[in-house]
């Protein structure tokens, strides 16, 4: 095998491209498209590209912030929040709700989407969104390099409670997860894919 012609860097002095590679390499990622209410009432949403799902049993999916955001500061202070699925004909509200406002501002109102309320947790969930977690606070993690630095970045974990999934999307007993067309993160400031039907292949596991 002839050797391959490779960039090597190491993180810490810099990776030397136009564009940071590492969240272009470890892509497509699910969105985190979390929704939040602080102790004084306050609504946040907001979209993570550090997102998925860590446990079956108990179900427990996970965000992680860089730099400690109100979305983090609400779950610490209400330990509830919901996830709600990013599709193809929802990304220009998902984006719009990546705006940097004030606190006490609700980017449900920003985007022009309507907050309707959960069943279990006290936090509104996205009605147009087909897919829906409700979910309790687990852990809220601050991260830390291999020499035991603090980062500023919180990992946010919580056990889903309650499902909402619009029945369009299950044939006989299945979910479709292509049928939605959710968007994926894809790396640099703005790139996406977008999942669909003709892009999926089954491959069973060996055992």
């Amino acid at each position: 095998m002839t050797d391959k012609d490779l960039h090597y860097y190491e993180p810490k002095h810099g990776h030397g491209l136009r564009h940071d590679p590492f969240n272009a390499i470890i892509a497509p990622r699910p969105i985190g498209w979390i929704s939040s209410r602080g102790a004084k009432g306050n609504v946040n949403l907001a979209p993570y590209s550090f997102f998925n799902a860590f446990c079956y049993h108990p179900p427990i999916i996970g965000f992680s912030s860089t730099s400690k955001k109100d979305s983090v500061h609400n779950i610490e202070e209400t330990g509830e929040f919901v996830w709600n699925l990013a599709t193809m004909d929802l990304s220009r509200q998902m984006n719009a709700t990546a705006a940097h406002v004030a606190r006490d501002v609700s980017e449900f109102a920003i985007a022009g989407l309507t907050a309707v309320p959960c069943r279990l947790v006290n936090v509104p969930r996205v009605a147009e969104s087909p897919v829906s977690f409700e979910c309790r606070l687990s852990q809220i993690i601050q991260l830390q390099g291999a020499d035991g630095e603090k980062a500023e970045a919180w990992l946010t974990l919580g056990e889903v409670v309650a499902v909402h999934i619009d029945k369009t999307f299950i044939k006989n007993g299945v979910y479709q997860t292509a049928l939605t067309h959710p968007i994926v993160r894809a790396g640099r400031r703005g790139d996406y894919f977008e999942i669909r039907p003709d892009a999926m292949f089954e491959m069973a596991r060996p055992d």
